[in-house]
Order: C-alpha cells, then sequence, then structure tokens
C-alpha cells in the first residue's frame, strides 16, 4: 500500500500498456478495478531484494518515480510476471522481446531438491560448511563463508555434479531467503538480473545465513517443529481462498503443498512474516471435488463455485476455493497421492 504501508492481496490484469488490479471480496474479484500501474515509461526490478523477508518480489518503477512491490507465490509465477510485463513495456520493440524469450527458456528449474534439506544439512557442526571471519574493506564480518567455498561443499555432498549447478542452486538458495551476500563484492552482484550471474563462485565473496543477521529468531522448539513439517519438498504452490474455521468468512490464502513429509501449509499473505498461519498432514486425509449447483453443507457465503474439500484423520474440514475447475482439478491430483 502507498498510504498504510501494509500487505494486501490484488487480483492482477495485465493489458498491453497497464495493469489494472482489483479487490477480492468474499471470494469475488470486484467488477471496478482498484488501481491502474501505467507501463509507459516504466522499469522493472526483478528480483527485488528490499525486504529480506520477501524474496519473491518485483518492483515496479513509474516514469513519476512512484514504486510499487508485487510479490507472486513461486519463482516460476514471479519470472513468467515479469516476463510478460517487461514484453508490454517494450511491446514496441519486438527484438528485445524475442531475446526476453530466449533468455526464459534456456534456465530450467532444477526438480525434486529440497532447500530445507540443504540448508539444514549445512548448518551441521560435523558435516556441514566451515563459517569464518572475514575481513573486507575495514569491516569485519562473523560466521562467513565465500561463494567459492558453498560451490565445493554443493559438489562435494552431492546436490550439484557440476560448478554451473552449484551456482544455480546457490542463487536459488539465495533467492529463497537461506543465503545473503554481505559485503560490496557479492551485493554488487545481485544487481544483475540474470540469476546465473547474481551468486558468485570467487573466493573473496562473501555469504551468510540470512537467519543469523535477524534479531527476532524463533525458539529452537519453534525451529525444530517448524523444520520437521516446512523441509519437504514444494509439489504445488498458489493462492487460493480458504473458508474460516469460526467466522466462516473467506479469505485469500497462499497454499504450499510439500511431500517427504506430507503436508499441505496456508500462509496470510498480507502479512510481513514468511509463516504459515496454519497446515495439516495430508497422512490419512480425503480430498475431494464439491458441485458447483448450490452451495454445499458446511458452507457459508455467496461463493463463485471451484470447491473443493480436505478432511483430515482427526475429522477436520476444510473448504476451498479455486479460481477455476481446471485449478480444482490440478491441486486434487496434486494432493491425493500424498493422502
Amino acid at each position: 500500500g502507498h498510504i498504510v504501508r501494509n500487505w494486501k492481496v490484488r487480483w492482477f490484469v495485465l493489458l498491453q500498456d497497464k495493469l489494472l488490479y482489483y479487490k477480492i471480496e468474499g471470494g469475488k474479484k470486484e467488477p471496478s478495478p482498484k488501481g491502474r500501474i501505467l507501463l509507459d515509461g516504466c522499469t522493472i526490478t526483478c528480483p527485488c531484494l528490499e525486504y529480506e523477508n520477501r524474496p519473491l518480489l518485483i518492483k515496479l518503477t513509474t516514469k513519476t518515480n512512484t514504486d510499487y512491490f508485487l510479490e507472486c507465490c513461486s519463482r516460476e509465477e514471479r519470472d513468467s510476471w515479469a516476463l510478460d510485463i517487461t514484453g508490454a513495456i517494450h511491446a514496441g520493440h519486438p527484438v528485445q522481446v524475442q531475446e526476453l524469450h530466449r533468455m526464459k527458456n534456456s534456465f530450467k528449474l532444477l526438480e525434486n531438491i529440497s532447500l530445507h534439506h540443504i540448508v539444514e544439512r549445512m548448518c551441521d557442526s560435523s558435516t556441514g560448511i566451515k563459517l569464518t571471519r572475514n575481513l573486507e574493506q575495514g569491516n569485519r564480518y562473523k560466521e562467513t563463508f565465500t561463494g567459492s567455498a558453498l560451490v565445493d561443499w554443493l559438489i562435494s555432498n552431492s546436490f550439484a555434479v557440476s560448478r554451473f549447478e552449484a551456482v544455480t542452486l546457490a542463487s536459488m538458495l539465495m533467492e529463497e531467503n537461506f543465503v545473503k551476500p554481505v559485503g560490496a563484492r557479492s551485493t554488487e552482484a545481485t544487481r544483475y538480473s540474470d540469476l546465473s550471474e547474481q551468486f558468485l563462485d570467487d573466493s573473496t565473496a562473501l555469504y551468510m545465513f540470512a537467519e543469523s543477521s535477524k534479531k527476532n529468531i524463533s525458539s529452537k522448539e519453534g525451529l525444530q517443529f517448524n523444520i520437521s513439517e516446512l523441509s519437504g519438498t514444494i509439489v504445488k504452490q498458489g493462492f487460493l481462498v480458504k473458508q474460516g474455521h469460526k467466522r466462516k468468512n473467506w479469505k485469500v490464502r497462499r497454499f504450499v503443498l510439500r511431500a517427504d513429509p506430507a503436508f499441505l501449509h496456508y500462509y496470510d499473505p498480507t502479512k510481513e512474516e514468511n509463516r504459515p498461519v496454519g497446515g495439516f498432514s495430508l497422512r490419512g486425509c480425503l480430498v475431494s471435488a464439491l458441485e458447483d449447483n448450490g452451495v454445499p453443507a458446511g458452507v457459508k457465503g455467496n461463493v463463485q463455485g471451484n470447491l473443493f474439500k480436505v478432511i483430515t484423520k482427526n475429522d477436520v474440514h476444510y473448504y476451498i476455493q479455486a479460481s477455476s475447475k481446471a485449478e480444482r482439478a490440478q491441486w486434487i491430483e496434486a494432493i491425493k497421492p500424498l493422502t
């Protein structure tokens, strides 16, 4: 927000020369846009690292120097939006647009990698990455490691088979706010837009665990609890609308589906903390689509349809609304094998 600096869920529509955004009330998009961002003369920054706890940001600066910060729910979605918005900004320059699409297709995200698991291994006191004190331009940094040391560690622990893959994986760790650059050498590299150029395989580039610089670190007990649930590989994530258990109102939540262990967590995208506000184990759950003709029992309010229900082994019922029948089918198909 521009006046109150809070975060709110908005439905975005990209047109040829502008980006419209709408409020969502009761699970529905309002007919009139809440605002618009004129793309003529805009500059785009992606990834945007201005908010430490929000690594999936796009920053748009209009020609009148107004900044808009937009958060996506995944790296793939962020990069896709950034590509399409950049294409709209440069619509009059087809050669630039063609080059953007070529760059997008040149990098493939690594599959079946749990970043939580890698960080947990990195923190191991005996086999993890060695932390040292380093001095750079008169500044002394504690508990750091160099870029080349992390690349070596990733290869030696079989998380990557080449230095290129290790650099790509290290860039992902930095993007997801597990690792952060410290000092001028590594910080300067984050200004590049190409993912493969953000992390430096260099013995003079310094990095550290992002959590080690935070003042408010959660308790050890809470951290262990989060690691056990949130260490699984992310299978699917996206924004859905969920009915509350007490007030029976509908709110937009960012859902993250993980496997090994299988959990479905949901986050409040209006909150600064990147922590789940709820979640449950999928072991023993039942998931099914709900009919769109009429309001099913247990559902309150005026909903648009595309509903599905998850029943936990403790008989807790979750009513969730997707944006389309196709999206609902995709979520059900992704959840079922994990129950």
